[in-house]
């Protein structure tokens, strides 16, 4: 079967867990600027670089790796929310994309076969693209409405460049994550669409969409349901949202999405919202037992964590959804109706 029939076959039999965050769990290790530039010369420091820690001290993100798989996760999500050209370009480091794309799905790989085969259970690799520092929906300068700093053909090919990189390492599906604007995400949409028709493969989409506000927005404005309506078309294997919230702020627009898609549902939520000093104070008891209601009510197929969230975060939503029926995604006529294209009818 292709990853994308596992994929689906394991999710009609259970809730899949998913990794959690990254960029915290790397602060633990206290590396230092050496750290992260082991033998490069950039011209640049390379502190707060976590990408490129694939090529310079993989032992970091192996380790967190293999924390995860051993906490339960189905899914390695691959340590390259910044391995692109525009990010990359503040480190000076814009020419090892390719180079640090490749590493870091290649890692994620050899442990994903690793624990697959002690138990058989399948483990996928998502390669984790982030949003960029630039929007194409809003301009950077009040003064000029109409301005953008990059335009959507250049954004395609910064995206473009590391899904192929990403898919040349062993990645199974594209997770294009953290979705503040929409135009962006349609950028890497029509990457990943190029990028597997060169391939002459198919090559799925997961989107994750996050809000800048309660509301339930991006900073594009759009609604989740409108964030759906505009990304549909490229048959998402799942569509889903993570950061920005903890999983209780996260609650209402979960059931929204989880009502309205007729593809799987994939939520990694904060672990709560950060205190004074920047740090995530919930315990993942809390977490695991907020993301269990919607796991008891039905909305959703995929489970992790995002900012703050750890190993034990992952091992208690594991532990407190195992054993619970997944959801079923909706069906065209509930979907028509809760778009507004049928009127309700009401019993006689």
């Amino acid at each position: 079967m292709t990853p994308r029939e596992t994929f689906k076959a394991e999710a009609a039999k259970r809730i899949l867990i998913t990794d959690g965050a990254f960029g915290t769990e790397i602060q633990n290790w206290k590396l230092s600027e050496a750290d992260y530039a082991g033998d490069l010369t950039l011209g640049h420091d390379q502190k707060g670089n976590n990408d490129i820690l694939a090529l310079t001290k993989p032992e970091v993100p192996e380790s967190i790796h293999r924390a995860y798989f051993e906490a339960g996760a189905d899914i390695a999500e691959t340590n390259t929310f910044s391995a692109n050209r525009i990010s990359q370009a503040d480190y000076g480091a814009q020419g090892l994309v390719r180079e640090i794309n490749v590493a870091s799905a290649q890692l994620a790989r050899r442990l994903a076969d690793e624990f697959q085969a002690k138990d058989g259970r399948p483990r996928f690799v998502a390669g984790a693209v982030g949003p960029t520092n630039k929007t194409l929906s809003l301009s950077p300068d009040v003064n000029d409405p109409g301005f953008r700093e990059i335009d959507f053909d250049e954004l395609k090919d910064v995206y473009r460049e590391q899904t192929d990189a990403l898919v040349e390492g062993g990645a199974d599906f594209i997770l294009i994550e953290t979705v503040f604007d929409t135009l962006n995400a349609k950028a890497g949409i029509m990457a990943a669409i190029e990028s597997g028709e060169a391939l002459g493969r198919d090559l799925p989409i997961m989107l994750s969409m996050t809000l800048t506000d309660l509301s339930g927005r991006n900073l594009s404005g759009h609604t989740v349901e409108a964030f759906w309506h505009a990304v549909r078309h490229a048959k998402p294997l799942t569509i889903g949202l993570n950061c920005s919230f903890g999983a209780e702020q996260l609650r209402p627009h979960v059931k929204v999405l989880s009502e309205l898609c007729d593809t799987l549902i994939m939520v990694y939520p904060n672990a709560g919202l950060p205190n004074e000093l920047g740090a995530y104070d919930e315990m993942p008891e809390t977490t695991a037992g907020l993301v269990h209601e919607w796991a008891e009510a039905g909305q959703v197929n995929v489970l992790g964590g995002c900012c703050g969230s750890t190993p034990a975060h992952i091992a208690a939503i594991a532990q407190s959804v195992s054993g619970l029926t997944p959801r079923q995604p909706a069906t065209p006529a509930v979907r028509t109706r809760l778009a507004g294209l049928e009127p309700m009818t009401m019993a006689a």
